[in-house]
């Protein structure tokens, strides 16, 4: 069975650091691309950062400087280290492992920032 297991995610002030993980099982392996997207209240899902087979990175613009997508092959997991957190980054963050005959997607952790 495949599963996209999130965890890390919670209430934090502005300008603080979650780290977010995603635990792969079943038949996800190395050639996934895999990657964090978010929803926030009222917008669409949009890709935060997402990592390929070979290790290339991807981040959207809002969070260049701040994000890192980290994957660790041999544990099958893929992190996301979120720094100087803003208001704006509010969101339910998912686990996302596709590749070309597959899509998978985990059930998702909100991520709220307030003071």
């Amino acid at each position: 069975q495949v599963q996209l297991v999130e965890s890390g995610g919670g209430l934090v002030q502005p300008g603080g650091s979650l780290r977010l993980s995603c635990a792969a099982s079943g038949t996800i392996d190395s050639t996934f691309i895999m990657g964090w997207y978010r929803q926030a209240p009222g917008k669409q899902r949009e890709l935060v950062a997402d990592v390929t087979r070979s290790g290339v990175t991807n981040y959207v613009h809002s969070v260049k400087g701040r994000f890192t997508i980290s994957r660790d092959y041999a544990k099958n997991m893929v992190h996301l280290q979120m720094n100087n957190l803003k208001p704006e980054d509010t969101a339910i963050y998912y686990c996302r492992a596709n590749r070309w005959d597959r899509d998978y997607w985990g059930q998702g952790t909100q991520v709220t920032i307030s003071s």
